[in-house]
């Protein structure tokens, strides 16, 4: 029979978990094919930049923590995983695929993003998705595009007028 202190601290592990997938806006399942310690570490380190984390949990308490939140993805979980998540929905997924680029070692499997499962081909168009504050240049530049062009307009209108005086 199992000690009563070593099922106290799975259940702490599936309640970490479950709360992690819960406050999470992305939570990405990746599969280790042999990472290094120090290829862990420097991951760890780039998914901290963008306030995001990677864990090392087993498969089965990771099974156990979805089931009570009612998402089902025990044929996905074999071998070994991995998972990052942050609560930014782009930015971890960013941070990996990043990572994956230099590293054939580490492959993103799936994730839940929003309390959705998603799929590797969703993941990486979210990927594709600039940063946010790619996204608000782009939007400031739109923005003083329209402006500078009404700004022209009214020059060109107060010069009209000032040549029909």
């Amino acid at each position: 029979m199992a000690n009563q202190k070593v099922l106290e601290k799975k259940q702490e592990i599936i309640d970490e978990i479950a709360k992690n997938v819960q406050e999470s806006s992305s939570f990405i399942f990746l599969e280790n094919h042999g990472l290094t310690v120090s290829e862990t570490m420097e991951l760890r380190r780039k998914l901290r930049e963008s306030n995001s984390e990677l864990k090392i949990y087993k498969n089965t308490l990771v099974n156990r923590a979805l089931s009570t939140l009612n998402i089902d993805l025990k044929d996905e979980l074999n071998g070994p995983k991995v998972v990052a998540f942050g609560k930014d929905i782009v930015e971890p997924i960013k941070a990996v695929s990043k990572f994956i680029e230099t590293h054939p070692n580490l492959e993103m499997k799936l994730g839940i993003v929003d309390g959705e499962i998603t799929d590797l081909a969703t993941l990486n168009k979210y990927a594709t998705i600039p940063s946010r504050d790619g996204l608000l240049t782009m939007f400031a530049g739109g923005l003083i595009e329209h402006t500078r062009n009404i700004a022209i307009c009214i020059d060109l209108y107060a010069k009209k007028l000032e040549k029909e005086q």
